[in-house]
């Protein structure tokens, strides 16, 4: 049986997540050195107030620390995959777990990312359920301030761009549901594109090494171990297209028969579920999916 975790990013966030793990060593230590690096407690703001968690600043390193401890945890029960990917922010937490960089290194580059992300202004995102996607890729086209900032599966993505730009998609386009997204900025647009300069401007001081499992990456879904690749592919992912759909479809050509999303939420396992039906599912989110 091959064996695929994958990560939650942004979206997945909940009040309460990861609170069970500092009854566990591992989770105590991380914990500890999380709140050395950052400045601020980790288990304070998934205890605390929903708006704060969900704020662009606190959610990444909060979800990375989370995801970090569960892979720790479940690896001590004898658990390994044969492949792992990251939706977005998760990315970070699957190059943890295929041992790109240690936790220290992916902490400080999630909380640079999540500095930059939460100064970013001047765009919005949108998502759309059922639609038609010929309409919505010739509407895109036709529009140079909009992009598909995630392709999630046949019938969900989110579109990112001007304000002006996004209204105008949606009011174009017939989808059975729109949800305007709560976030600072036009993430995965070209509207990130000084965030992202800045940002490869830091990871030039970090050292990645090649993945010990093979990636498959938001920017390019074919499996990679390369650490320079992965490494040039995160400032990448700022301003591309995560790709998801195509993340899904490669699982099946890889033969992944098990899927298990670590972290919080089911968001990525009902996404496989409907694009990969047949593919047996799990998750693991808190001390009792451990056992």
């Amino acid at each position: 049986m091959k064996i695929a975790w994958v990560f939650p990013g942004q979206g997945s966030q909940t009040v309460g997540m990861g609170v069970d793990l500092q009854e566990t060593l591992i989770g105590k230590t991380k914990f500890g050195q999380a709140q050395q690096i950052l400045g601020w407690s980790v288990l304070e703001k998934c205890r605390g107030d929903e708006k704060e968690l969900s704020r662009t600043l606190y959610t990444q390193p909060c979800l990375y620390v989370v995801e970090s401890i569960l892979v720790d945890l479940f690896r001590e029960t004898g658990h390994t995959p044969d492949l792992v990917a990251g939706h977005s922010l998760g990315e970070y937490s699957a190059l943890y777990a295929a041992g790109v960089f240690d936790f220290a290194t992916g902490l400080q580059l999630v909380q640079h990312r999540a500095q930059l992300m939460d100064k970013a202004v001047g765009g919005t995102m949108a998502a759309l359920m059922k639609f038609d996607r010929g309409q919505l890729e010739e509407a895109i086209t036709a529009n140079p301030d909009v992009v598909l900032a995630n392709d999630n599966s046949e019938q969900q993505v989110v579109i990112s761009g001007t304000p002006e730009a996004v209204n105008v998609i949606i009011s174009k386009i017939k989808a059975k549901r729109t949800v305007p997204l709560k976030v600072s900025g036009a993430f995965h647009s070209p509207l990130m594109k000084k965030a992202a300069q800045q940002f490869e401007t830091l990871l030039t001081a970090y050292e990645f090494t090649d993945a010990q499992i093979p990636v498959l990456s938001n920017v390019n879904p074919n499996p990679t171990q390369s650490g320079k690749v992965l490494k040039a592919y995160l400032t990448q992912q700022m301003t591309s297209s995560v790709r998801w759909r195509e993340i899904m479809l490669q699982l099946r050509q890889e033969e992944i028969s098990q899927g298990i999303e670590i972290g919080p939420g089911k968001v990525l396992t009902g996404l496989i579920k409907r694009t990969c039906p047949g593919m047996e599912l799990a998750n693991v989110s808190s001390l009792k999916d451990l056992v």
